[in-house]
């Protein structure tokens, strides 16, 4: 079993083994989407195979849709050179459920794939794409750094600067390249257009519009385009930069997934490590839970993507989806995880949620502590989507999720995924001393910052900006020692790292209280989330 015998028509062992095939004439949709594209999709990683281009694979089955979607990779290369365009742009998906079943789609939606850059023919091809007024949008998921000109500084990157000083129609960033290409749509048609990210950053749809404008000011600053250009950029009835809540978890080719299709006598998983590091392969192993919520301010038609489960709203509804994800229902789950998890040993999530201790913390943590002040978007039942965050997706055997990947970062995490929920007890006036499980997970992270695991053995906590700072703190905590807790007021009165006082908003006691029950004695982690999770 090939997955180029599905465009020689040989699909019997397919078929027999469980695959879902095409159904559609592939031929025909093709060439009708090369004659009139609708959409272009920047970023050929393996989320928008897993997710975007199989949503639209499931409406040309259903007859909802007759044209596809033309990919184009713009930073690495090699994923178009080697994974698609030697499988006729098709892949394998295998949605990877939480029963330890597995079900396996070949995509078939991906009608072409370009390389976008100049020194590649695939260049005109773009041109010619951007030129026709049936195209309706463009699509991204190039994670949140592709949209970035600031290099980790803060300031403009050195690649930045020569795009906008130098290199006129020819950037080498994703968003210049982007910006010129919406050069030749104003030169051509002025046709409308939809630039829509699917990236998992907030707010994403104003990244790709400061992207944009910045690079456009720079062109028509020295003189290669003309002002009118930023009229067309900024007239929000023919350009619209829509919000948008993506969420779905797409891990690296798994070896386990590998064991199973060779099993079938399906034959194209070969890993394929691109020379940027970029881990892909012609399948693609996918969780099934998947969410994607887009601000409808379409402005030249679009794909009946609502067919297929896209939810289709305002902004303000698309805000409290990703606030009710980020401060409740997912996010302050996966830190608490991730703080108790390294200190306990653990190297997956889902192995986690076999612990009878960590699964009774998060889930009475996002049901009873947070659940009071969760911001409900009304298209979503936060008590649904977290439901299936505890029973779907982090104990799912084949998510390879990691602790301390998680981990990473968590100074910058905390102040949003817990101070958000602290806040919003105060606003409503809730109180604050019945919380136990959220302060139990503040406490977790001064002993998290200690580096000492729950007999004391050391562990190296994940990168983090913040860290060689905070772990000075507790720096000469030992356990079972005489440790000076007064220190933690340093600690927990940091209002970049917690979002809010904890001494302002009284919670300081209790949690310092725990951080010297967590430090009383090797064991202690285990002893104190049994008190507390009781």
């Amino acid at each position: 079993m090939r997955l180029v015998d599905i465009t020689k028509k040989e699909t019997a062992a397919f078929t027999e083994k469980g695959y879902q095939i095409p159904s559609y004439d592939r031929e025909a949709m093709i060439a009708k989407t090369k004659a009139n594209p609708t959409w272009l999709h920047f970023g050929a990683g393996n989320i928008f195979r897993a997710f975007p281009a199989a949503l639209l694979e499931d409406l040309l089955n259903q007859g909802a849709m007759d044209t596809g979607v033309i990919v184009a990779e713009g930073f690495d290369y090699e994923i178009i050179e080697k994974a698609y365009q030697p499988y006729d742009n098709l892949s394998l998906l295998a949605v990877l459920k939480s029963d330890g079943t597995v079900e396996k789609k070949v995509v078939g939606s991906i009608a072409e794939s370009l390389r976008a850059d100049y020194s590649f023919v695939d260049w005109k091809r773009l041109e010619e794409i951007f030129a026709n007024p049936s195209l309706q949008m463009v699509t991204f998921t190039i994670t949140e750094k592709g949209y970035s000109l600031k290099g980790p500084d803060g300031n403009l990157s050195n690649v930045a600067k020569a795009d906008l000083s130098e290199r006129g129609l020819q950037p080498v960033l994703m968003m210049g390249k982007l910006t010129a290409l919406l050069y030749t749509r104003y030169k051509t048609c002025k046709a409308p257009i939809t630039l829509s990210s699917m990236d998992n950053c907030s707010h994403n749809g104003d990244k790709v519009k400061e992207g944009v404008l910045a690079y456009a000011e720079a062109m028509i600053s020295k003189g290669v385009c003309e002002a009118g250009f930023m009229d067309y950029l900024t007239d929000s009835k023919l350009v619209s930069y829509p919000w948008s809540m993506i969420d779905k978890i797409t891990p690296r080719p798994d070896a386990k997934v590998v064991e199973m299709l060779s099993a079938d006598g399906f034959e194209d998983t070969d890993l394929i490590i691109t020379n940027r590091n970029t881990y892909t392969s012609p399948f693609v192993n996918a969780e099934e839970t998947e969410y994607l919520v887009i601000e409808d301010t379409f402005t030249n038609g679009r794909p009946c993507l609502e067919k297929a489960g896209v939810l289709y709203t305002d902004r303000e509804t698309v805000d409290k989806v990703e606030k009710m994800k980020v401060c409740t229902c997912l996010n302050p789950l996966h830190t608490a995880l991730a703080i108790y998890g390294c200190m306990l040993g653990y190297t997956l999530i889902s192995e986690e949620m076999k612990d009878i201790e960590l699964c009774s913390l998060i889930t009475k943590m996002g049901y009873v502590e947070a659940m009071p002040v969760v911001v409900n978007p009304g298209i979503l039942k936060p008590e649904d989507f977290i439901g299936a965050v505890l029973t779907k997706r982090l104990p799912n055997p084949f998510m390879p999720d990691a602790p301390q990947r998680i981990a990473t970062d968590t100074s910058q995490k905390l102040s949003i995924r817990f101070g958000e929920t602290l806040k919003a007890y105060v606003e409503h006036g809730l109180d604050l001393s019945k919380l136990t499980l959220i302060p139990l997970v503040l406490a977790g992270y001064a002993r998290y910052l200690s580096g000492l695991g729950d007999n004391g053995e050391a562990f190296t906590q994940s990168s983090d900006p913040l860290l060689d700072d905070l772990k000075k703190i507790v720096s000469d905590y030992t356990l079972g020692g005489d440790n000076d807790y007064d220190k933690l007021r340093e600690l927990y009165t940091r209002k970049d790292v917690f979002g809010v006082d904890l001494c302002e908003i009284g919670l300081y006691d209790k949690v310092v209280g725990m951080v010297s029950e967590l430090y009383r004695a090797p064991g202690a982690i285990r002893e104190t989330l049994k008190k507390y999770t009781a």
